[in-house]
């Protein structure tokens, strides 16, 4: 299911956007300004942005800006929802790169079978090259690790043993198989380098270290349940 983020400050714009998504299979979240809309996108990582310009609080633009300069959302494809049909609005929001634009007032039907599109386009073009789960974020393409925004450096061996516990969404990893997949060993290897690496990629996570849980005579895993 696809999690679609809807930010207008008019309630009845809100219900009947929310009201077609959810008819066609989509979590909806909402938000009423554009502060509100920030949080939202950056606690619950949407899949696409329903975001309308005139917003309290902050306007559309600069809600879309603030998006695009954090690691968590800046991939995440926005459709600018507004009344404001002047051709140098839209020119705007397209120049900063926002992926669709619908002017107000738009057919429901049409937004929908945009948000579908706009959804499909996208996963061809980002090819999983970002992985986001809770406050981290992954780079693959780089090995970065972002938490709530700011990088945390780890070694390729850290980064790629953190990339599989969290791929497995919450399921126990065995050692071996850690061990066969990081390190390349064969199994039933008698060795301390997944528990070593463990604690240091722990120490370098801080206050997040306990994401990392030890499973007694399995492994580890990755957990969010806090």
């Amino acid at each position: 299911m696809h999690k679609v983020l809807v930010v207008d400050d008019e309630s009845d714009i809100l219900d009947l956007v929310s009201f077609n998504l959810q008819r066609e299979g989509f979590e909806v979240l909402s938000a009423h300004d554009g502060i509100e809309a920030v949080v939202c996108a950056k606690e619950k990582v949407p899949d696409l942005i329903v975001l309308d310009l005139m917003l309290p609080g902050k306007d559309g633009f600069r809600v879309y800006k603030e998006l695009r300069a954090d690691q968590r959302t800046q991939h995440i494809p926005v459709i600018m929802l507004t009344a404001k049909g002047e051709l140098e609005d839209k020119i705007t929001g397209l120049e900063l790169g926002a992926d669709d634009y619908v002017t107000k007032p738009f057919s429901p039907k049409e937004l929908v079978l945009r948000v579908k599109a706009l959804l499909k386009r996208s996963r061809r073009i980002r090819v999983d090259s970002a992985l986001t789960k809770g406050p981290f974020h992954l780079e693959r393409n780089s090995l970065k690790l972002f938490l709530h925004g700011e990088q945390i450096d780890l070694t390729a061996t850290e980064f790629k043993l953190l990339r599989l516990l969290i791929e497995a969404d919450g399921e126990p990893q065995l050692r071996d198989d850690l061990l066969r997949e990081v390190w390349g060993y064969d199994e039933n290897v008698m060795t301390r380098t997944l528990d070593t690496h463990v604690k240091r990629l722990r120490e370098k996570l801080g206050t997040f270290a306990n994401y990392i849980e030890t499973v007694r005579g399995v492994g580890y895993r990755f957990s969010l349940e806090k």
